[in-house]
């Protein structure tokens, strides 16, 4: 009977132990997990390798997220996606109006230059004499008509964009000179892609302007643009641009004011003067000057749009992920940067030219030392 009730005895105290064991190896399985997700917030140690580092790092060119740039496309395919979307554009009432803005910009424009080159030396006679410069030949009478198309073409794009370029000189000033935050941070939510306030880095990178309104998180009212909905969408990357250089923005805006300016000069020029009285040296003049002001200024703010967006992303398409997905089995490789480019290639690239440029200017000066002695 002995060994029966040592039996009996021992089969609770096997369970118990088996239940102990499994409570062991399960706490410690789940310790090992919680320390897999602290290392995954925590910052790494000096000790630790670079690869296990979660956060953004855009020199090597990994997001925390796993977001990855749009690939670069064959120019045959965009192309063909370019004129599709097009055509789309094209169907829609702005579309068109817009199509033959621009093909009478296009046209005229290639008509003066022709004439301008002397590619019609036909239109330069005048009973029976050739003479290009004569007022009434055939040629000067189309510059002047070419002239005044064009004129009026710039004319409505110049003035019709004037009151939102006065808008914004009026609130940078009320800035520069006021110091008034919420005039900056209305042109920051009117220029919402690529004007970022001081600050605005440190958002949360979930911030957006679906949740600007809702969310509990504090934040600095200075760093968001005026109104709230009007915040930058939370960049894909996960990661925010630095704070705009607003000296920029100064260029750009007085630009704008000044080609506005310029245009008025071209069409009092043109309107009220004819072709008999009006000097010959301020028409071309008065074009190039605002060919260069409105140049400049687009240049410069599309410049700063795309380092944004090299920075924040952009929204990947159904056709960028099928198409990584698909490279990815192919063993394609992608750069992931805005521009799909190997960054160490690109930086090789950027040496060399400095380098010839520098060795050019110094083979300059020598050669200018030698001639002077």
């Amino acid at each position: 009977m002995e060994p029966t009730s040592d039996t009996a005895i021992s089969e609770p105290a096997k369970k118990a132990l088996h239940e102990t064991i499994e409570r062991t190896v399960s706490s410690s399985s789940s310790i090992q997990q919680q320390d897999a997700v602290l290392s995954q917030r925590i910052p790494n140690s000096p000790d630790q390798p670079k690869e296990e580092e979660t956060s953004p790092m855009l020199g090597s060119g990994e997001y925390a997220n796993g977001y990855h740039f749009p690939p670069k496309y064959p120019i045959k395919e965009q192309i063909q996606w370019g004129l599709k979307a097009y055509w789309d554009f094209y169907n829609t009432g702005f579309g068109l109006f817009f199509t033959v803005y621009a093909l009478n910009v296009i046209g005229w424009g290639f008509m003066i230059v022709l004439l301008l080159g002397g590619a019609a030396p036909q239109m330069c006679w005048v009973n029976g004499v050739y003479n290009c410069d004569n007022i009434n030949s055939p040629r000067r009478i189309w510059i002047e008509i070419d002239s005044q198309v064009l004129t009026a073409l710039f004319s409505a794009t110049g003035f019709g964009m004037a009151p939102w370029r006065i808008r914004d000189l009026y609130l940078l000033l009320r800035y520069r000179i006021n110091k008034d935050q919420k005039a900056l941070r209305r042109l920051a939510g009117v220029h919402r892609a690529w004007i970022r306030l001081e600050g605005s880095d440190k958002l949360p990178p979930t911030l957006g302007p679906k949740n600007i309104e809702e969310t509990t998180m504090p934040y600095d009212e200075n760093s968001v643009p005026y109104p709230l909905e009007t915040i930058p969408d939370a960049p894909p990357t996960g990661v925010r641009a630095p704070p705009s250089d607003l000296r920029k923005f100064d260029m750009i805006t007085w630009l704008n004011i000044i080609y506005v300016i310029f245009q008025a000069a071209l069409s009092g020029v043109m309107w009220f003067l004819s072709r008999y009285n009006r000097p010959p040296w301020t028409t071309g003049v008065l074009f190039a000057l605002t060919f260069i002001t409105s140049s400049t200024a687009g240049i410069i703010e599309v410049k700063q749009v795309l380092n944004v967006k090299a920075i924040e992303g952009v929204q990947l398409t159904k056709r960028d992920i099928q198409r990584l997905a698909r490279d990815k089995e192919l063993g394609i490789p992608h750069y992931n940067n805005f521009h799909d480019k190997d960054p160490e290639e690109e930086e090789r690239k950027r040496a060399e030219k400095a380098a010839r440029r520098k060795s050019g200017f110094f083979r300059k000066s020598e050669k200018t030392a030698l001639e002077s002695v």
